[in-house]
């Protein structure tokens, strides 16, 4: 969809966009034959298929925001606002939309994966924490040595982005209870030269943490719908 505002063609699916939608789609499938078998006296199937959809979804729009920021910080040459065209400051804007609808789906996408693993999987959780997230599901699955496959490879992921989902995490926490992430770099440029144009943060960078997460969450996905599906087959 957001495609065209870089005057492109529709997004095909190839790769692990593919992969994932292949996985997902099965699983739900699986799901809906239940469903009109008359297996599903207490709609948990149903709820099973419309959350593997909605994470589908999700993740749809978790990938056009990541093209969406890529494209507009393609379009930065200037290091500082005040030094940018009109044109170039809207491109900023832009980018500064895309990247903060990106970082914040990360996390939604994560809780969500989370909340379908604990129920379909029967992990109780909540027991743990009531509120709990993505990594607190995990968690629970290393210290209770629960599906000790599914287990160790989510954990290899989460590992080898670490660093990155960190950011990102400060990132979120900072936009959500403190202030807008873009300004940070002004609050720190004043205590350092007040009255001088604040350099931009990092955009590069940012992008690239984008990136990251966004693959370690496709490659998530493909091994834990792979994994609960071979469960209820």
């Amino acid at each position: 969809m957001l495609r065209m505002l870089f005057g492109e063609r529709p997004r095909r699916l190839t790769g692990r966009m593919a992969e994932v939608h292949r996985e997902i789609m099965a699983f739900a499938n699986l799901m809906d034959e239940r469903i009109r078998a008359g297996k599903d006296r207490d709609h948990r199937l149903r709820m099973y298929e419309i959350g593997a959809l909605g994470l589908l979804a999700s993740l749809d729009e978790l990938e056009q925001s990541l093209y969406a920021a890529r494209g507009y910080a393609n379009r930065i040459t200037k290091h500082s606002l005040a030094h940018m065209s009109r044109e170039e400051q809207l491109d900023y804007f832009r980018y500064v939309y895309f990247d903060k609808n990106g970082f914040i789906r990360v996390f939604a996408i994560l809780d969500k994966l989370g909340a379908f693993l604990n129920d379909a999987l029967g992990l109780e959780t909540e027991r743990m924490k009531p509120h709990f997230s993505y990594f607190t599901v995990l968690r629970n699955m290393r210290q209770r040595k629960l599906h000790p496959k599914l287990s160790a490879a989510l954990d290899e992921l989460k590992m080898k982005y670490q660093p990155q989902l960190t950011e990102l995490r400060k990132r979120r926490n900072i936009e959500i209870h403190f202030m807008n992430t873009e300004m940070l770099d002004d609050l720190d440029h004043s205590r350092k030269a007040y009255g001088q144009p604040a350099r931009l943060e990092n955009i590069g960078e940012q992008v690239r943490h984008l990136e990251d997460a966004f693959e370690m969450i496709t490659a998530s996905l493909c091994i834990a719908f792979r994994y609960v599906r071979s469960r209820m087959k």
